[in-house]
């Protein structure tokens, strides 16, 4: 192989370790995000059930508080499975190089 197509190929292959060690990290940050999810999905459940059973403002508040962190993190997740599928199509890009 010619020292050009070696130094690129190096290159190339670089470049896909790099991105699968950051798509693994992305990955094991979206499982920790999902954990975060479920709890507060269970968080914002039980101050529902609170409001409605004690119609108090207090536990209205707390409702509309867990609603908010819920949908805060709701769009955390969408933004980390956007990264996720970036680093997807990083990927395969840096995989059709080396197969050319």
């Amino acid at each position: 192989m010619a020292p050009g197509l070696t130094d690129r190929r190096s290159q190339v292959e670089r470049r896909l370790f790099d991105a699968n060690a950051q798509l693994l990290r992305t990955r094991s940050e979206l499982e920790i995000v999902d954990a975060q999810l479920a709890a507060l999905q269970d968080e914002a459940d039980e101050a529902q059930i609170r409001m409605l059973v004690s119609e108090t403002a207090l536990a209205h508040r707390a409702w509309r508080e867990a609603q908010g962190h819920l949908e805060l993190l709701k769009k955390e997740r969408a933004s980390v499975l956007e990264r996720i599928a970036d680093l997807e199509r990083k990927q395969d890009e840096l995989l059709a190089k080396l197969v050319l």
